[in-house]
């Protein structure tokens, strides 16, 4: 897949309607394309922001001008609906600033992970390497990150490790390490701590999936599942103290 082909069927992916096939294929190249990732990143902000603006009624005028849109090709409707949500976001002569408060950031990190586990259930890749070993799956790693991520087996908990993969989550390429308990996957985003302003543990119910975030030595970890809160707690204490 190129990143021309990427850059067309984008929103496409966010708003999952690709097949498995070309979303499987789009995921594979993220991974390995920094500019696209970055691009990604942009409309995935973007759409977080514009969700949870507040709604105001279009004045008649602004609808007909929107309606008459929709002859247009779907990526000629999306740019424009993209460039008036960039326009509304960035209305800086209207005296608009948009500030991110560190509660923001870590709810849309949230938003972001529930996102990234749901695609990996959907789109059928769960691994980039699958393997019960964490001494396969942790070099796995090796030369993919610019960090070394903490990699454990919980089978003792009933909780085993079965692989990892590339992720994206925040700006960034992370590491998801992959759990299972009971029938019920466990993905875990890894990556270094970059801002203090939300180090403090949390716990959110998103779309029905449980979200844990912890720091640890310097590590920030986001743990969701649809396995039931009281044994992901208990399954994030195992691993945040392994």
């Amino acid at each position: 897949m190129t990143c021309e082909y990427v850059e067309h069927d984008v929103d496409a992916y966010l708003d999952r309607e690709l097949d498995p096939a070309a979303a499987m294929a789009a995921r594979v190249h993220f991974t390995e394309c920094a500019a696209c990732r970055r691009r990604l990143a942009e409309r995935e902000s973007l759409s977080r922001f514009v969700r949870a603006a507040p709604y105001y009624s279009a004045p008649d005028r602004l609808r007909a001008r929107v309606l008459a849109q929709t002859s247009r090709p779907r990526s000629a409707r999306r740019l424009v609906t993209w460039a008036a949500a960039a326009a509304l976001v960035l209305s800086v002569g209207s005296g608009i600033a948009v500030w991110r408060a560190p509660s923001a950031r870590g709810d849309a990190l949230a938003e972001a992970a529930v996102d990234s586990h749901v695609r990996s259930l959907m789109a059928d890749h769960l691994f980039d390497v699958a393997s019960t070993d964490q001494h396969t799956v942790k070099p796995w790693f090796l030369g993919k990150l610019d960090f070394a991520p903490p990699v454990v087996d919980l089978a003792s908990i009933g909780s085993p490790l079965v692989g990892g993969r590339l992720d994206y989550l925040g700006g960034r390429t992370v590491a998801a390490l992959v759990y299972e308990r009971r029938k019920h996957t466990i993905n875990v985003f890894v990556s270094p701590n970059a801002e203090d302003a939300f180090a403090r543990a949390s716990v959110q119910s998103i779309r029905g999936f449980h979200v844990h975030h912890w720091i640890r030595d310097g590590m920030s970890f986001w743990a969701v599942s649809d396995l039931n809160d009281s044994e992901l707690s208990q399954f994030c204490q195992a691993l945040g103290a392994a």
